[in-house]
């Protein structure tokens, strides 16, 4: 059942991008950071797969992720929006069900839809709002949160227990889904979403093994990755054997940048949870052999609200009511017939705090409640005011960091509990990837015009949030 925006929902074909549209999968991993990959450099970890994919696909050597949590970035994808345009502010906020989602508008379009892993938007209680059905996944088994060895995940509503490795299980999951829409010929969105690398890390003996020469708290992080790349490999592996890898997009990234301590962020400045760029900045690859059959790089700047755009422009497919998009249509970057994403990205990490979303702990309590016939009905884990607007957000106060990534320049705005208390600093990534060298005082030019665009882009993100995109009730 669709609420809200998502009830007037109607995708059209609107003259598919290709003569047979394609199949899309999108898989992303949990804390994985740019440098958390043998690709970039890392000069410990085992990626094969990974490695592979990167020397034959499509490598974006300058992705970001829209937020430095999870939870944001997530929100990101299904919409093409900023996730604060939503109230998705940081980790466990759930997805407001107003918003119109890239399951929706492909399902409308005639592709079925499954979601497979962390979730992380909302409930995965059949009730719940927010569920990855009620917001267009025709499957899913899905967690709450991040997910270990031996997961309950959520079939649809219904515990059930897994054994092995989380992302193996994750794979498992989406090969059937991919088995099933190939038998019967349907088109497919698989969405594929690890509960790796996310701490705590529990690998596999057989993957902590390959790094008994690393320190201890290093060997099941770097086992939990090379479990999540046998996964990427096994469902890769799948698309060929069922004739599908012409005709299939495969888009993998991670939803924020590195972990402090064990992840690489390549030498960036800062981590997970910063708007510095190793808190955004996350490994991309793209594969679609049919569209792209010779490798490339693109060092271009792009953001994870750029997906939703560009696979509608693949997939032909249209909203009929579309709130305003952050993302960009990245086919003429992708296709050579465009060297820049067109124009800058914006960030936005509000100082709400995260919301606890104790996946373990939630799932075995639903796993023994459905055994005993119950079905558990705390409104907190159904997500039950997920869609309520209560408070509207002042338009000329920002708090938080904020940043306008424009080319290799970028702005930050750090604004703190007094309204007069903002800071700003500036940029060249080019010349500094590290952000090391404020050029504020020394480019007051390009300063200025930065700050009344990503004060204008400010304005906006706030309108949307006080719940302005939506129709009136």
């Amino acid at each position: 059942m669709r609420t809200g925006i998502a009830a007037a929902l109607v995708a059209v074909w609107a003259g598919p991008a290709a003569a047979d549209p394609p199949n899309v999968v999108l898989v992303m991993a949990d804390d994985q950071g740019w440098g958390d990959m043998a690709y970039n450099g890392h000069p410990h970890l085992k990626t094969p797969h990974f490695d592979a994919l990167a020397k034959q696909a499509v490598r974006f050597d300058q992705f970001h992720a829209a937020a430095p949590v999870c939870s944001p970035t997530r929100a990101s994808v299904l919409t093409g929006r900023t996730p604060n345009r939503m109230a998705a502010f940081k980790w466990g906020h759930p997805i407001r069900p107003q918003e119109t989602t890239l399951a929706q508008v492909l399902k409308a379009a005639g592709y079925r839809t499954g979601h497979f892993g962390k979730w992380h938007l909302g409930s995965v209680q059949k009730d719940g709002t927010c569920t990855p059905g009620k917001c267009g996944f025709d499957d899913w088994v899905s967690a709450p949160n991040f997910f270990d060895l031996d997961p309950v995940l959520s079939d649809r509503g219904k515990a059930v227990e897994f054994e092995g490795d989380s992302s193996d299980v994750t794979a498992d999951l989406a090969v059937t889904f991919l088995r099933d829409c190939a038998g019967k010929k349907q088109r497919f969105l698989a969405v594929v979403w690890f509960g790796s690398p996310h701490a705590p890390h529990q690998a596999l003996p057989v993957d902590r093994g390959r790094y008994a020469d690393r320190p201890a708290d290093e060997r099941d992080f770097l086992g939990e990755i090379t479990a999540m790349d046998r996964a990427v490999g096994r469902i890769r592996g799948e698309i060929k054997t069922l004739g599908l890898t012409d005709n299939t997009v495969l888009w993998y990234c991670s939803d924020n940048g590195a972990l402090p301590k064990v992840g690489s962020s390549g030498g960036r400045r800062g981590n997970k949870g910063q708007v510095y760029e190793g808190g955004l900045l996350v490994p991309a690859l793209v594969e679609w052999p049919a569209r792209f059959p010779k490798p490339r790089t693109i060092s271009t700047p792009c953001v994870t609200s750029d997906i939703y755009p560009t696979v509608l422009e693949w997939t032909g497919a249209k909203a009929d009511r579309q709130p305003p998009l952050d993302g960009v249509n990245l086919v003429p970057l992708l296709d050579g017939k465009a060297e820049s994403r067109g124009k800058p990205i914006g960030f936005w990490d509000h100082p709400a705090p995260g919301v606890g979303v104790p996946a373990k702990a939630w799932m075995d309590e639903l796993l023994a409640e459905q055994k005993a016939g119950r079905e558990p009905v705390d409104p907190k884990k159904l997500f039950a005011d997920a869609g309520t607007i209560a408070a509207k957000h002042p338009t000329d106060r920002f708090p938080g960091h904020a940043a306008w990534l424009d080319g290799s320049w970028k702005l930050h705005r750090v604004e703190g509990p007094k309204a007069d208390a903002v800071r700003w600093e500036l940029y060249d990534l080019a010349a500094d990837p590290k952000e090391a060298r404020d050029v504020l005082a020394a480019e007051p030019k390009r300063a200025d015009a930065m700050k009344k665009e990503l004060t204008a882009w400010l304005g906006s993100v706030v309108r949307s949030l006080n719940g302005e995109d939506y129709p009136a009730k």
